[in-house]
């Protein structure tokens, strides 16, 4: 059976079973998120890099841009099969986030919205929503338990901000849990400006150490 290659930098805080999924982008891979963690500054939280399952040029592809649904559908269920791993292994699913950037991103939320236990928060950096009719209409119930936190940027040209903003709009509309923030960038995170707000919404789903 397939498992997805992982990377687990462990908290600064001894036996914390908190734990932060980080899913990367078209073409990256686990070496392009060494910096992530350090960067977030949340001594109690472990850290999951996780790369995607096929190969792309230099790095990973979680699916193919021109056909994505066969690609969309195994990495979800490689990702369902990780969270229950993990559930397993001890960590809590309301002790997990994922993140995700670009791919990632919609990784991020497809897999966290369909998933049938709640988590500690949902992190899309720069992406889209996957087959978003179809999202609403089979997403469980505890996906309005759900915390969806979005970012993205008005010089996005990979992705315009436009198509996320609608998707956004209709998330909310559907009565998900849903923060959006723009940032001035491109198809990247904005540094310290983008990370403090990810930062805040991340410690805020742990609210034992989050204060």
């Amino acid at each position: 059976m397939m498992k997805l290659h992982t990377e687990f930098i462990p908290a600064a805080q001894k036996d914390s079973r908190r734990l932060m999924l980080m899913l990367h982008g078209l073409g990256d891979s686990v070496k392009g998120y060494h910096w992530f963690p350090e960067a977030m500054d949340l001594p109690w939280l472990n850290f999951l890099l996780i790369n995607a399952p096929d190969r792309f040029y230099g790095g990973w592809s979680w699916f193919d841009i021109e056909h994505d649904s066969p690609g969309v559908l195994r990495s979800r269920k490689l990702l369902f099969d990780l969270l229950d791993d993990l559930r397993a292994k001890n960590f809590p699913a309301d002790q997990i986030t994922i993140g995700g950037f670009s791919q990632g991103c919609l990784m991020t939320i497809d897999v966290g919205l369909r998933y049938p236990h709640r988590l500690a928060g949902l992190v899309g950096i720069s992406g889209w929503v996957y087959e978003l009719e179809s999202l609403l209409q089979e997403m469980p119930p505890v996906a309005r338990e759900q915390r969806l936190f979005c970012t993205h940027g008005p010089y996005d040209t990979l992705i315009p901000i436009a198509k996320a903003r609608e998707q956004i709009k209709a998330l909310k509309a559907a009565g998900l849990n849903t923060e959006w923030h723009e940032f001035p960038k491109a198809h990247t995170i904005h540094g310290e400006e983008e990370l403090s707000v990810i930062r805040k919404f991340v410690r805020a789903g742990y609210p034992v150490v989050g204060g």
